[in-house]
């Protein structure tokens, strides 16, 4: 804004003012009244100003609160920031990733001696957040300090240990006999009082939580669902073992697997991809169904002139055969060994193994099956002209050890090539999962 006397002077260059008649120049009252002209117009100009502020508060102060905010933080290409929160790793594990986007996973692992709960791998969601449930790392060393007595078999369990008693005892850790612990139960636990109501004619009606059956004596008794479902096979609500609680259940695995509730299966446990194994150096760890082998295979001992030399930890490769020599050209080029890990009573016919070349230098493959101790329950059958296959012919029960030792021959217009021997274990779980 202009000052005071800037604008006057404004004011009187554009204000037609009389001029006297005999001396050409302004009079005192002409003046005055010019002055008084200009204050009324700039107190008119005043006014008006005021009256527009007070307009434009009310107008503001009308407008929804959201719309007075700053404008949301946006990224370098003009888009909302879209992002999950970041997650922790677990205690006693790792978190690997780091991305918190939508579309970005994040993976959990345990260090040696604790197993993974919870979900492995997480992805940001479209409405940001993660998929799956918290990872938490558990202790697998529950049951090394042996707490189950009187014989009972301890098997771990989230989030405490479970024991699993033998005939005659009973209790959380099977340390009282069985009919101390029932008149025990029957008292405290497995009975209640039920919950009663008074209607206006003076009847009394009584219920009971879920998972108890109101009896004629009026209490509460715990329905035992291990007794009604598990032992059939049909109605089984339990992969493998039941343990029946107060109003409820709970279903255990053996050692080696993790209970997976949401879909109430046993899980295995990977000790080796863990770091739960004992192997010593040298040995090879495979993972198994409820546990792990130690494993170090070794090449055949120099015999008719023919030696291996060992090309990788499960492979080894014949060494060039001297001049003449007829037993080593016909031995075989190379042998492998593989370990394969089966569920008890495995339904059949079952591919467990297939064999084929990298690359084809003979116009037919030949299979055989030269030794081990399958006795009719591993066979080898062709599946094409180029590929074997080996094959679970009859269901076994484990816990056992099958061994097989195939041979591939490549043949050109009926003359040999070359020979490879498949070296095969089938390892055999206890159960059937």
């Amino acid at each position: 804004m202009l000052p005071r006397l800037a604008t006057l002077v404004m004011v009187l260059g554009i204000l037609p003012l009389p001029l006297s008649s005999t001396q050409n120049c302004l009079s005192k009252q002409h003046v005055a009244a010019a002055i008084q002209q200009m204050q009324k117009l700039l107190s008119a100009h005043e006014v008006a100003q005021m009256r527009s502020l007070r307009n434009l508060k009310k107008q503001l102060a009308l407008l929804p609160a959201g719309a007075q905010k700053p404008p949301a933080k946006q990224n370098g290409k003009g888009k909302p920031r879209e992002s999950c929160t970041p997650l922790s790793a677990p205690s006693n594990g790792r978190r690997l990733g780091r991305g918190t986007a939508i579309g970005k996973e994040v993976h959990f692992v345990c260090n040696p001696g604790f197993a993974l709960t919870g979900s492995e791998t997480r992805v940001c969601l479209k409405n940001r957040t993660w998929s799956g449930q918290q990872a938490f790392c558990k202790s697998t060393s529950d049951c090394a300090s042996r707490p189950c007595a009187n014989g009972g078999t301890c098997v771990d369990a989230v989030p405490r240990y479970s024991c699993l008693c033998p005939s005659g005892w009973s209790g959380s850790n099977c340390q009282a006999p069985l009919h101390a612990h029932r008149a025990a139960v029957s008292n405290a636990t497995f009975s209640r009082q039920p919950r009663c109501v008074e209607n206006p004619g003076g009847s009394r009606q009584c219920s009971c939580d879920a998972g108890f059956l109101l009896t004629r004596g009026g209490m509460c008794q715990d329905v035992d669902e291990c007794q009604l479902y598990q032992s059939n096979y049909h109605t089984r609500i339990c992969l493998h073992e039941c343990v029946n609680l107060p109003g409820s259940y709970q279903c255990t695995c053996p050692s080696g697997y993790q209970f997976q509730a949401e879909q109430n299966i046993c899980s295995d446990v990977d000790e080796c991809a863990t770091n739960q194994d004992n192997c010593s150096r040298g040995q090879i760890c495979v993972n198994i169904f409820g546990g792990f082998r130690c494993v170090k295979p070794e090449c055949p001992k120099t015999h008719f002139n023919t030696t291996y030399v060992k090309t990788s930890a499960l492979q080894c490769e014949r060494s060039p055969c001297p001049m003449g020599s007829q037993a080593c050209q016909k031995s075989a080029h190379a042998i492998s060994f593989h370990y394969l890990p089966l569920q008890s009573n495995h339904s059949v016919p079952w591919v467990l193994f297939k064999m084929s070349t990298s690359r084809s230098l003979g116009d037919s493959l030949r299979f055989a099956l030269l030794g081990g101790n399958s006795q009719g329950r591993l066979a080898v059958q062709r599946s094409d002209q180029h590929t074997g296959e080996l094959v679970l012919a009859r269901s076994v029960l484990g816990p056992a050890v099958l061994e097989a030792e195939v041979e591939m021959s490549e043949f050109a217009q009926k003359i040999l090539l070359g020979k490879h021997i498949f070296k095969v274990t089938v390892l055999v779980s206890q159960y059937e999962f």
